[in-house]
């Protein structure tokens, strides 16, 4: 049993030296931030899902061969309320809390009917992102606080609704060559019907002097109708490529009644989601510069993605890959009364749930509707992906299948809209522990991998070397955990070409198993 996954963490707040061996190179000079859930019980009272635990931001900063860690928890007002309380006080994703009992009912009744969708946590777990010159913690709602990104200190909260009309946003934008930020979100309640709605935030927007915060420049660049008004697809990343964004719209929804209404149907927000193994993924191109869906509609089979690995153009197509499942069980493999069996019997009792599985679809751009019925529109000779023209107009797409069995991809992001060869991730294998880092070469269909025994690393993150010629010029540094308390935490570093280690910083600290989080350059070296 890995009750270190869900134990409380413990905050580091000032530097703490690492100790390093190996060899770290000289030009890797910044700093590694990193976010996941920390803190998973309050007083007598503990959450269920492992999604669900109060976000610990953690850095590594690297100078002049030296490793620096800290931790701190986000001071967000959910953080402060429980803590306040000592108790949970306010429900996230696995963990209803109910109100208090003494709390008039009728009012709480005529505060729901005025507001369909409930007020969320602001409980930001999952990523870092960067707004301008602002850093933010984020997770799927309207809400992130925006924090220090060199002391971790909790700056103040934020509302999406302030600056633009979303109730939920992901956690995962995407950042294009002059540093402009590009993100989506769903806007359930507004005029109208819902929708899906695409923004930019314009780089160098924040205000300092006159503490205007980046959002306040946000554009909408388009918004895309919601198939079903009542089930919205759930997204918790999108791709983008030199002049789209590819959105799909996928059978893993929502339901907005149910939502609505969790409270009185003794429900958590995670049963709000559901599979409809019989409807369709249907992906939307938008041009992102003109704001206009491309009119084709493709579609493919059903199926669950939460992160997309990279998207770029190619003689006429755009091309995508993304990690897919056959089902919605992946969640339920994170509630802590299933994380708490031991992995052996987790394995043998789990042997159900779908396997991540890199895909990759091809969609041909200009399509002519005079083409012959069930003929391959993919014209691309490195890939076995297919688009066929339908009766009605419509085109079917099937996806090549890159690798099986990889999570938390990550790609030399100065690829990002361009055609790479390679990505990262952590290997999973029948089990939410992943043992494993390793490299996918696209092109061969090989990989390589770096393993420890006991040890469990965290998302990837490739850093290019400042004379890079080669794609995988660089490094790759991924936090490590160990369910054996004889052997403490430490960072890796790992030559991203060989994929070798070259170096280590452990920490002399407690390290919680993380999520996402970005690499911040030391602009003074």
């Amino acid at each position: 049993m890995l009750s270190f996954f869900w134990r409380n963490g413990i905050e580091t707040p000032e530097p703490l030296k690492a100790d390093v061996s190996g060899s770290i190179p000289p030009w890797l000079q910044g700093t590694l931030l990193r976010n996941g859930p920390g803190l998973f019980s309050v007083g007598n009272t503990s959450y269920k899902h492992w999604f669900d635990g109060m976000a610990l931001i953690h850095s590594f900063t690297f100078k002049d061969g030296e490793v620096f860690y800290r931790s701190k928890y986000l001071k967000s007002e959910t953080y402060k309320k429980n803590i306040a309380a000592d108790r949970i006080v306010v429900s996230e994703f696995g963990t209803m809390v109910y109100p208090d009992p003494c709390k008039n009912i009728f009012s709480r009744a005529f505060s729901y009917m005025m507001n369909a969708i409930p007020d969320f946590t602001d409980n930001n777990l999952i990523n870092i992102i960067k707004y301008g010159e602002d850093y933010y913690a984020s997770s799927e709602v309207n809400y992130i606080n925006q924090i220090d990104p060199l002391t971790l200190e909790t700056l103040g909260r934020t509302n999406y609704r302030n600056h633009i009309a979303i109730n939920l946003a992901t956690a995962h934008p995407h950042y294009d060559e002059e540093g402009n930020t590009y993100n989506m979100g769903t806007a359930i309640m507004n005029l109208g019907r819902p929708k899906y709605v695409i923004f930019k935030v314009p780089a160098n927007t924040s205000d300092k002097e006159n503490k205007k915060p980046a959002l306040s420049e946000v554009e909408q660049v388009c918004s895309i109708p919601i198939r079903s008004s009542l089930y919205p697809s759930y997204f918790h990343s999108f791709g983008m490529t030199e002049n789209y964004i590819i959105f799909v719209e996928q059978a893993f929804k929502l339901d907005i009644v149910k939502l609505a209404t969790a409270y009185f149907r003794d429900i958590n927000w995670g049963s709000c989601l559901k599979f409809d193994q019989d409807d369709i993924n249907v992906f939307h191109l938008v041009n992102k510069k003109t704001g206009k869906a491309v009119s084709v509609k493709y579609y493919t089979d059903p199926f669950v993605t939460f992160h997309h690995i990279n998207a770029y153009e190619d003689d006429g197509h755009v091309v995508f890959d993304l990690i897919t499942y056959k089902d919605s069980k992946l969640y339920d493999m994170f509630y802590i009364q299933n994380m708490k069996q031991d992995v052996k019997r987790f394995i043998e009792t789990n042997k159900d749930f779908a396997q991540p599985v890199c895909q990759r679809f091809v969609l041909p751009v200009n399509v002519d509707k005079e083409t012959p019925q069930d003929i391959n529109l993919v014209k691309l000779q490195d890939t076995t992906a297919t688009a066929v023209l339908k009766e009605d107009g419509s085109v079917y797409c099937t996806p090549d299948i890159i690798f099986k069995g990889l999570e938390l991809p990550a790609i030399n992001y100065k690829f990002n809209s361009k055609k790479n060869r390679y990505f990262y991730g952590t290997r999973v294998e029948w089990s939410p522990y992943p043992n494993k880092v390793a490299k996918v070469d696209v092109v061969t269909r090989t990989h390589k991998i770096w393993t420890e025994e006991e040890c469990y690393p965290s998302e990837p993150v490739f850093i290019a070397s400042p004379d890079a010629v080669d794609e995988d010029d660089g490094v790759i540094l991924s936090s490590v955990v160990s369910f054996n308390p004889q052997r403490p935490p430490f960072l890796v570093v790992l030559d991203a070409k060989s994929f070798k280690e070259i170096a280590r910083a452990t920490i002399d600290a407690s390290i919680h198993m993380d999520l996402h989080g970005l690499f911040i350059h030391d602009k003074s070296t």
